[in-house]
């Protein structure tokens, strides 16, 4: 089976990198804008070869590793892909997509976002287990031809996936907002309130466990984050609400002494990992 992966960073690198440690019948070429990224990805054979974009079109499977915008743009430029050729997206964010992918290939297309990721990216930072043991959503599957379907089901098997559907792209990327995107909008607010401290390196050297890993995924891409915040601005912007609440809720406690109050709140905090 000949893979094209299309976006050579992290993601794309990975994949790559677990396709190969799990499939001995592929041959894995790549594609991407940036020329870096391309020797990276030959040097720490994350694909077997660079190819250009309209070659990647001769491919059995497409993996597209690129921002939501890229993503739309790619697609809109594989209209002409054969019957046979299956893509799969690998966005953070799923309504846009779904909602711009031409009707001629909407039967190829499988529109999946894994639930995995590093604060460190680039192609230097891929590794061959950053799928295994993950969750992946696959989102308005019966959109999806069967037989695209179910080669998507066996590509993310044999990275060892833990495969979810969900038949609503939107209520997809509220969920994402609240696990995944609010998360880092906290972390990049924490690191800055430090940064604009007059002495940030003395707070800093006192840091643990607790503020390293709380601020620990403020090291992620800016240009890739940025990108997911603008495409889920709405329902990011509910989570940033909701969240602000709960803080005001805290502070108030605390300025009004009601300690048993807020160890009450601190204490329903704690069953979130119950369900976990």
């Amino acid at each position: 089976m000949r893979v094209a992966i299309v976006g050579l960073g992290l993601m794309g690198g990975s994949f790559g990198l677990a396709l190969k440690e799990s499939r001995e019948d592929v041959s894995i070429v790549g594609f991407d804008h940036n020329e870096k990224h391309c020797a990276e990805a030959i040097k720490y054979g994350l694909v077997d070869e660079i190819v250009s974009f309209e070659e990647i079109k001769k491919s059995d499977l497409i993996i597209l590793a690129i921002p939501v915008e890229g993503v739309i743009a790619s697609l809109a430029a594989l209209t002409d892909i054969g019957e046979e050729t299956t893509i799969i997206d690998l966005g953070s964010t799923k309504a846009e997509i779904v909602e711009h992918t031409p009707t001629n290939i909407r039967r190829n297309f499988v529109a999946a976002h894994p639930m995995a990721g590093k604060e460190k990216f680039g192609p230097e930072a891929a590794c061959d287990d950053l799928y295994a043991e993950q969750t992946v959503v696959l989102c308005e599957s019966q959109k999806s031809g069967k037989k695209h379907l179910e080669r998507a089901i066996e590509i993310f098997t044999a990275l060892k996936m833990h495969i979810v559907y969900m038949e609503d792209a939107k209520e997809h990327d509220l969920h994402a907002a609240y696990i995944s995107h609010l998360p880092h909008a906290i972390s990049y607010a924490l690191a800055n309130s430090v940064l604009k401290q007059e002495d940030p390196k003395s707070i800093l050297a006192l840091a643990a466990g607790g503020f390293r890993d709380m601020s620990r995924i403020a090291k992620s891409s800016p240009h890739m984050w940025s990108d997911i915040f603008r495409q889920n601005r709405e329902n990011l912007l509910i989570t940033i609400t909701d969240f602000e609440k709960e803080l005001i809720d805290a502070k108030e406690m605390i300025q009004e002494e009601k300690w048993s109050e807020l160890e009450a709140w601190m204490q329903n905090a704690t069953t979130l990992h119950k369900i976990l």
